[in-house]
């Protein structure tokens, strides 16, 4: 059994930072809790190692509620952004902590440090002091003190976010095998999409709030529950246009398609990759511009001006060239633009 969190809500006087949410996890689980700024993910991730007080719900881990337990009696491990080393310990030091605490035998602890500091090839940086490591080893360091605890859950709270771009691609693979082998469930806070794409088993995407969705990377791309996701997940982002939908069409000022679904506002998604082009006029094509280039080296996309709208399409194309574009019918996605929910997904 892993983490169960039921109803959890939270409030900082009149914000509600966490709003009824609830979701459970594997035993061996890695989630990530994506969403942007004061979404409400640090809280709960907060919450659940004891750090905040929900004010209703429990979390249960393991099958057994931890909400009113100390931090220390809960069993779980956090790695904070920060790293949180002691400068004046050395590295093998830092890592036998918690060991410390629970008083372990000298020999005990050393084995341990040294079989854990090995499994994250930093057995030779034992002797060292934090300021004399970079950023990727003392990340390191963090979650080698995290792994020897040995703890039935790992929260982490943005653990890469100090680290450059090539650093951060490192070590989310470490991350990730290091997870498979220790087969701990895990909840890991990012607001970087390319992070909880590449690490989770499952993601929850988080707005003021509340659970936007909980599922799979693939369905959290391909098939979002609400525009806020569709908008969120994806670089670039979901196109989104709000029309209406009368008499099964779906009408805006960029194009007219076909749409099965009751009559009323709707706004229309369709992802990049998922529109076709023609450089000239074609049959069920629409007219666009070409407004601007983007050249990322592997790939290239223009954004369009149509009808007034930016639409983004992967290809190439000259600042005010004509281009005529077409979603692909079986690539779209409808929302009720009141409430954000999806109401018919293609494909």
């Amino acid at each position: 059994m892993g983490l169960s969190i039921e109803a959890v809500s939270k409030r900082f006087g009149n914000v509600s930072a966490v709003d009824n949410l609830s979701l459970e996890t594997g035993d061996d689980e890695f989630v990530v809790l994506l969403g942007p700024s004061g979404c409400g993910k640090s809280t709960l991730l907060r919450t659940i190692a004891g750090l905040e007080t929900p004010d209703s719900g429990r979390i249960l881990l393991g099958g057994t509620e931890i909400t009113s337990l100390e931090p220390r009696d809960r069993d779980i491990a956090m790695v904070f952004q920060s790293y949180a080393l002691y400068p004046h310990m050395s590295v093998a030091e830092n890592i036998a902590y918690p060991l410390r605490l629970r008083k372990w035998t000298r020999a005990d602890s050393e084995a341990e440090v040294l079989k854990v500091a090995r499994k994250l090839g930093m057995d030779s940086l034992l002797d060292r002091r934090p300021r004399e490591l970079s950023g990727g080893q003392r990340q390191r360091v963090a979650l080698a003190r995290a792994i020897v605890r040995r703890p039935r859950a790992f929260l982490m709270d943005e653990p890469l976010s100090n680290l450059d771009a090539r650093l951060r691609v490192g070590m989310r693979a470490e991350l990730k095998h290091l997870q498979h082998e220790l087969a701990t469930v895990t909840v890991y806070v990012t607001h970087d999409q390319a992070e909880a794409m590449t690490l989770a088993h499952r993601i929850a995407v988080m707005h003021n709030g509340r659970l936007q969705q909980y599922d799979t990377p693939s369905n959290i791309y391909h098939r979002p529950a609400t525009v806020f996701v569709a908008g969120f997940v994806g670089s670039p982002a979901m196109n989104l246009l709000e029309g209406e939908v009368a008499g099964g069409v779906f009408r805006h000022a960029a194009l007219q398609l076909p749409a099965s679904v009751p009559g009323g506002s709707v706004t229309l998604g369709f992802r990049p990759e998922d529109i076709e082009l023609a450089p000239q006029s074609t049959d069920g094509f629409h007219p666009a511009r070409v407004y601007v280039t983007e050249d990322l080296g592997d790939t290239s996309y223009i954004v369009l001006d149509a009808g007034g709208a930016r639409i983004v399409a992967r290809g190439t194309g000259e600042i005010d060239q004509p281009v005529w574009f077409r979603p692909r019918c079986n690539r779209l996605h409808l929302f009720d633009t009141k409430t954000g929910v999806t109401v018919n997904v293609a494909g």
